[in-house]
């Protein structure tokens, strides 16, 4: 984690309890595998599908943990959007301004966005993002992204269904960590950050991996209560 002074959202929280450690380092190594695994991208299609159809050309959105660019920053971009994406991958980060090379892509811990001086947002995307922080920390960051955003913001995001918390599972080769939620306790944590609920939809997707199970993946299409 950073050692930058954290304010707003993140002021009250034990930085200490997000530990990044191996992160960055797994989806380093996996690179540009990662859209090889996950080839079927529907739900994300969708979000950001809808996400554009909420903004005029030229809005500015937030990709939270962009990956490789790939759908979503170049869906955005295509639809007349400007794009900044963030990601704690730099080798994500790079495979990002190579396929979209329109947006603008940054190296960042999602803890350290109040203090970057980017935004505010006019819309947001954060596809599995979330997934990758302790439960702590989720409450934190979406209260962090409701401020970021401007009132009545569109936020599209997805998550995996599971009652987990901050879960060591095998990917790719690799070793990450991920917490999840039962949908009903999902709804009620997005709620509580300030955003209601527009539009929900699921799949059951197994990525093209022998060493993950089938997951149900729940996209939900949000907007930023005042």
């Amino acid at each position: 984690m950073s050692g930058s002074e954290a304010f707003g959202a993140y002021a009250a929280f034990d930085r200490a309890l997000a530990d990044r450690t191996g992160q960055a380092e797994a989806f380093d190594a996996i690179g540009d595998r990662y859209d090889e695994a996950f080839p079927h991208k529907e739900g994300q299609i969708a979000g950001g599908a809808w996400l554009a159809e909420q903004l005029p050309p030229g809005a500015h959105v937030l990709d939270v943990a962009c990956g490789t660019g790939l759908p979503t920053a170049r869906q955005l971009t295509d639809a007349g959007m400007k794009v900044t994406g963030i990601d704690l991958s730099a080798g994500m980060i790079g495979l990002a301004r190579r396929n979209v090379p329109e947006g603008e892509f940054l190296q960042l811990d999602l803890a350290d966005l109040e203090a970057s001086g980017l935004g505010p947002f006019d819309g947001a995307v954060a596809f599995f993002a979330l997934l990758m922080l302790p439960r702590a920390e989720i409450p934190v960051a979406l209260r962090m992204l409701h401020g970021m955003l401007v009132p009545g913001a569109p936020l599209a995001l997805s998550m995996v269904e599971a009652d987990v918390d901050d879960f060591s599972i095998p990917f790719l080769g690799n070793t990450i960590r991920v917490s999840g939620y039962l949908r009903e306790e999902l709804y009620e944590v997005v709620t509580d950050a300030g955003f209601e609920i527009a539009g929900e939809d699921s799949y059951v997707y197994a990525p093209a991996s022998t060493d993950v199970p089938p997951e149900t993946q729940i996209f939900l299409n949000c907007r930023r209560r005042p």
